[in-house]
């Protein structure tokens, strides 16, 4: 192998108070086996929630990145995440329990608690080797006057240049770091990166005491900036700032849920934006893998399809399913792709709408759902049963359907239990998105025919 997942070989547990709150928490670091990525695992008041480590699970928060499954949420992940990155660890369970926030341990306001407690935990290779998402087109996303650039550049490694401006006495500082998950081939992030720690300029950390936020820390606690310099504290690197934005902007990325490799170019970035970016390049690999799939044996034709769903003429909606994901700890279904062949020929053409045929977009939503309960029946709990659409949300109709179109579904669940089902669904044709909801069924037992 040239290039192995890792994991670690132990269970170790951190503990302290938040940033936000200076609630105590106890974070404790478990392996995992290969192509399972990061999960944490969020225990309050006798309830357990499991929030996979990826973007779609992120809630907008200020100032930090949150990670939330259904009512439990982990707050402050960036620094920590950022650690997993920098350490090539692919594949852990992290366990966040105490305190009502879910914050996970400031430590000294870095990632090096994290990065000592995953060395002690003693990192190991697996079998199998990392897929990570190459960058192969230019994406760029602006918010303000920060700009967040992917481009194509190294293959086998992530390079990342970032220019930050601030206030006196920071002002611009521009810091170039290459994150390797290969040992030795990268910058070292333990000693240049993972120590550079949160900051906050003197006038916004007066506005957060008022608002009620971090009361508990001193200027010895926190990297706290005045127009003279940092407060009862000193910088420990010249451009501390800009490589702090760097740690949290790695940290952020990697919830794509894989390694990822190219060049990012950085202007005044933060969370918010690092987010957006992370969304777009799983948009891009989303498509690659589209066009992958369709070049691909169908993972199931109509016959197939015609043993799990119920539908039958003129209302079968999925042609051939192209692939379908499981969880490789759980067993639980991730993602399924499926085909809508469009021809001219389907009935609803005959008066929808004469002289300009469109696909209704309700039937495109219903194709999304004839996917999402092939999906469902994925899990084996869920065998014989038939996925019964319970609620829709968050439709949308972007771009229209006509003959002569091949639309590739794709649906991806968001929860699923033993009677229920949630899934985020999309049609695309090409490149264009023409469809998206989000879907809930209910799981019950079909009736012999």
């Amino acid at each position: 192998m040239t290039n192995p997942q890792r994991t670690i070989s132990r269970e170790v547990s951190v503990t302290g108070p938040g940033l936000f709150s200076g609630e105590n928490t106890t974070l404790t670091f478990g392996p995992a086996p290969q192509d399972s990525g990061i999960t944490f695992v969020r225990e309050q008041g006798g309830r357990t929630a499991t929030i996979p480590a990826v973007v779609g699970n992120v809630m907008k928060r200020p100032r930090h990145t949150c990670l939330r499954n259904g009512t439990l949420s982990i707050e402050t992940v960036e620094h920590c995440m950022a650690a997993l990155a920098g350490l090539g660890i692919d594949n852990a369970v992290v366990k966040v329990s105490g305190g009502n926030l879910g914050e996970l341990p400031m430590g000294d306001g870095s990632s090096r608690i994290f990065v000592e407690a995953l060395q002690k935990a003693q990192p190991v290779q697996l079998e199998a080797e990392r897929h990570p998402l190459i960058i192969t087109q230019p994406v760029q996303v602006t918010l303000g006057d920060a700009t967040l650039a992917a481009l194509p550049g190294p293959t086998d490694y992530l390079e990342v240049i970032y220019e930050y401006e601030g206030p006196a006495p920071v002002g611009r500082q521009t810091v170039s770091y290459r994150l390797s998950q290969r040992p030795g081939q990268g910058d070292d992030f333990e000693t240049r990166l993972s120590p550079a720690r949160t900051f906050v300029f003197e006038h916004e950390a007066n506005a957060l005491r008022q608002q009620g936020f971090g009361k508990h820390l001193s200027p010895r606690d926190l990297l706290v900036i005045s127009p003279t310099g940092p407060i009862d504290n000193a910088f420990r690197f010249a451009d501390e700032c800009a490589r702090h934005k760097v740690l949290d902007l790695i940290g952020d990325i990697h919830l794509v849920g894989k390694p990822v490799y190219g060049r990012i170019v950085a202007h005044k970035s933060g969370h918010e934006l690092n987010h957006v970016l992370a969304r777009r390049l799983l948009e891009q690999q989303s498509m690659q893998g589209r066009e992958g799939a369709l070049k691909r044996e169908a993972l199931m034709d109509i016959r197939k399809v015609q043993r799990i769903l119920p539908h039958r003429y003129p209302m079968l909606l999925v042609d051939r399913v192209l692939d379908v994901e499981t969880d490789p700890l759980t067993g639980d279904p991730k993602r399924a792709l499926g085909v809508k062949n469009v021809t001219f020929n389907d009935i609803f053409f005959q008066g929808h709408f004469p002289g300009t045929p469109l696909m209704p977009g309700v039937l495109i939503v219903e194709a999304l759902a004839q996917l999402g309960g092939i999906l469902l029946s994925q899990k084996l709990e869920h065998t014989g049963k038939l996925a019964v659409l319970l609620s829709m949300d968050k439709v949308k109709i972007r771009a229209p359907a006509v003959p002569g179109d091949q639309l590739v579904l794709e649906a991806v669940a968001v929860r699923v239990k033993a009677r229920t089902g949630h899934v985020r669904c999309r049609a695309y044709v090409l490149d264009k998105l023409a469809a998206e909801a989000d879907i809930k069924f209910m799981l019950v037992d079909a009736e012999p025919l």
